[in-house]
């Protein structure tokens, strides 16, 4: 009967995740079609969107370079907390802190790269921004 109960806990949990997923998912579908009906309705009323209101609603202003370094700015910060987590299960069991340790090294490199490949976006976008000035300007 125990492992019944710990069984419904473990599916109830996997739902709640499933749901919030779904849930996000969902908002962001919804918002994303209200700002085009907003575009659809303007454009039907003869006003002209200006290019600015077109990029907000578009999202044409995102930037994958940035995202990249935050993201391996939070995953470098994990890092140090899992080797800290490790020692202090250490404390208990020392294969949990080499095992630990290893994992914290793994997200470590992990956050290396994304801070490499934000790095490596950034270079190409500035010098492709830079060749179509050159170009076109």
């Amino acid at each position: 009967m125990d492992g019944g109960i710990f069984g419904l806990a473990a599916f109830g949990f996997w739902m709640f995740i499933a749901a919030a997923t779904v849930g996000g998912i969902w908002d962001g579908v919804r918002k994303r079609d209200a700002e085009h009906e907003t575009l659809r309705r303007m454009i039907e009323s003869g006003k002209q969107p200006d290019p600015e209101l077109m990029d907000k609603l578009l999202g044409n202003k995102k930037d994958p370079a940035r995202d990249l370094k935050v993201a391996g700015l939070i995953v470098i910060f994990v890092a140090p907390g899992l080797a800290l987590m490790g020692w202090l299960i250490g404390l208990q069991n020392t294969d949990a802190f080499h095992a630990l340790l290893g994992v914290a090294g793994l997200v470590a490199f992990v956050g290396i790269g994304l801070l490499t490949a934000s790095w490596y976006l950034g270079r190409a976008v500035d010098e492709d921004s830079r060749d179509s000035r050159n170009t076109f300007g």
